[in-house]
């Protein structure tokens, strides 16, 4: 029987804290920890294609599970790689341990082969990092990195030198110089102090025009949401992270707010007179109401987030659902309805421009009607995954989420090719659910048909084989064409922009996957029902019009038209088209508007 390692001791830890699987790419700093894997047989070690892709897999476990998401790669170009998933972990604040091998210590410092400061690399990173100087040190390290991810809801980063995962397991001697860990964590339960809490009470009891920006932090509180709005008459806006957890069906809900927002939201927060934030530090700023046109109390587990965003009043560090549980009961029913019926009268607006836009002819298909079609197909169970880019905004605006149905997205990073990675994590932690994938045609080159490799690597051991890609594509990079526009008064840059023309579909069929070509805007409802009745993954790729303008949410949206339209004027042609597509949705928003 061969002798216990370190490394061996380290998957025995992982094991403890409930780590179920690990994805990575091997490499020879973190040889000896594969070896540990092979011969304990979990966790279940996850093979990506590349290790940016495996950080956004740990990345998207967190996200889906709520539980801790676990890299691995080797020292130096394997380091380096998972740096864009550790920082979107940092920016949307999810708990990941990195666990990335290094030269032996006896090397270190003599500029040996793969020899990069790890420590200096991953130092503005992770929350939580250390390098293993004895193996002795490993319980305590490996303990606090996890404690660290989950207390800051951030990235921890161990790094293990090789000759340390080569060394005889450790045994934590009881005496002076080792300090003995234990591999446990509670939150417990935070809660503001009962004055603060009356004191938000009287706020919000004496305002008028209450609005609720409700982000992440409110997972856990949608039951609590609703009733505190009901007892307010408030209406209700989502950071784009906290879409997911409030049920865009209801009357009163206006959906994201934001630059890729809504017109409905932005009217509440444009017109609301209290703002309550719970569980969202939305870095939108521009679209919240304006310094000192709403009182403000905001709940958030993180004091430092209170007050980032938004000038506020009165701050409740907490749990959400229990700082709700606990603020609810002080909260007096508001009997004036006429806020909220304002409210409403904005969602059945916006409801109706979404559908009107999707139906809006373009060339050959309106990327917004693949997103409104997606409503009547998207089971119940689902779970979705979206790449950043014009994607996003389609998203946002029209895809109304079944209730408990979970998506995710790198937001605050905004970081591409993150929507294949996430939809494949979704999958292995609940293999019986189908998953989406919405991504655009940039995301796609730039990581997703790699990481397809792995999906049809993978696919035959699914309870259920359902895993759709949709891919809009335009052939452009269509949000910075449109921000170029939009922000820089410049015209579209084709030699930056335009993409190579890429068959998807057949690439898919190649993988032995299944694949479908959609240029027929009639044909988008087909396709959909063909690709959830698969018997394995399908991708959709639907020929969508690069065309179609990404116009912020009106009143700011209208400000915008003119200059857009200027830079459309320098492009070739004088954009003709474009500006046709311009001009008709600003029309479209201004009916609305007016009516």
């Amino acid at each position: 029987m061969e002798p216990r390692t370190a490394a061996d001791f380290l998957v025995e830890r992982l094991r403890l804290w409930k780590v179920d699987r690990i994805f990575g790419y091997s490499g020879d700093g973190i040889n000896p920890l594969l070896g540990a894997l092979r011969r304990s047989g979990s966790p279940e070690f996850i093979q990506a294609r590349h290790e940016e892709a495996a950080a956004f897999m740990a990345v998207g476990h967190a996200k889906y599970t709520g539980g801790v998401g676990v890299v691995t790669a080797t020292q130096g170009p394997g380091a380096v790689h998972l740096l864009n998933g550790l920082y979107d972990a940092k920016l949307d604040s999810v708990p990941v341990v990195a666990l990335i091998g290094q030269q032996s210590r006896t090397v270190l410092g003599s500029d040996y082969q793969q020899e990069i400061d790890l420590l200096s690399l991953t130092k503005d990173v992770a929350a939580f990092q250390q390098q293993i100087a004895d193996p002795e040190q490993l319980p305590l390290v490996l303990d606090r990195a996890f404690k660290a991810a989950l207390s800051m809801r951030a990235p921890a980063v161990v790094i293990l030198p090789h000759d340390i995962q080569q060394a005889p397991a450790p045994q934590t001697p009881h005496e002076h110089g080792v300090v003995p860990s234990s591999p446990v964590w509670s939150q417990g339960c935070l809660l503001p102090r009962e004055q603060e809490l009356h004191d938000a009470a009287a706020l919000l009891n004496s305002g008028s025009k209450v609005a609720l920006l409700v982000g992440q932090g409110a997972s856990k509180a949608q039951h609590e949401v609703l009733a505190i709005a009901e007892s307010l008459g408030a209406g209700i806006t989502t950071s784009l992270l906290g879409k997911p957890f409030v049920d865009e069906e209801l009357d009163h809900a206006t959906g994201t707010m934001g630059h890729l927002g809504t017109s409905a939201s932005a009217y509440l927060m444009s017109h609301c007179g209290t703002l309550l934030i719970i569980g969202s530090n939305d870095p939108w700023t521009e679209y919240y109401p304006a310094p000192g046109q709403a009182r403000a109390v905001q709940i958030d587990i993180d004091p430092q987030a209170i007050g980032n965003r938004y000038p506020v009043d009165i701050a409740l560090s907490g749990d959400a659902a229990e700082t709700l549980v606990a603020l609810t009961p002080l909260l007096h029913s508001k009997q004036d309805r006429a806020w909220r019926a304002d409210i409403e009268a904005q969602v059945r607006k916006w409801r109706a421009l979404t559908l009107e836009r999707a139906l809006t002819p373009a060339t050959p298909i309106n990327p917004e009607r693949v997103l409104q079609k997606l409503n009547d197909h998207l089971p119940g169970d689902a779970r979705v995954a979206v790449d950043v880019g014009s994607s996003v905004y389609w998203y946002a605006r029209h895809l109304r989420l079944p209730r408990g149905v979970p998506a995710h997205l790198s937001s605050t990073l905004g970081c591409m090719g993150c929507s294949v990675p996430y939809g494949i994590a979704a999958k292995l932690a609940r293999q019986g659910s189908p998953v989406v994938v919405i991504s655009g045609d940039g995301a796609m080159q730039m990581a997703g048909m790699a990481e397809l490799i792995t999906v049809s690597r993978r696919w035959k051991d699914w309870e259920d084989p359902r895993f759709v890609v949709c891919v809009l594509n335009n052939g452009d990079l269509a949000e910075v064409s449109w921000e170029q526009r939009e922000m820089e008064g410049e015209p579209r840059f084709p030699a930056s922009q335009a993409l190579p023309d890429v068959d998807y579909a057949g690439y898919a069929r190649l993988l032995g996957l299944g694949g479908r070509r959609v240029e027929d805007p009639q044909q988008v409802a087909a396709a959909w029902a063909e690709a959830f009745s698969s018997d394995r993954p399908f991708l959709l790729d639907f020929v969508t019009d690069p065309d179609v303008p990404l116009l912020p949410p009106f009143p700011a949206g209208a400000s915008k038209v003119e200059g857009m339209d200027h830079a459309l004027r320098q492009e070739p042609g004088g954009a003709a088209q474009a500006r046709e597509l311009l001009r008709t949705y600003a029309g479209q928003e201004e009916r609305r508007s007016d009516a």
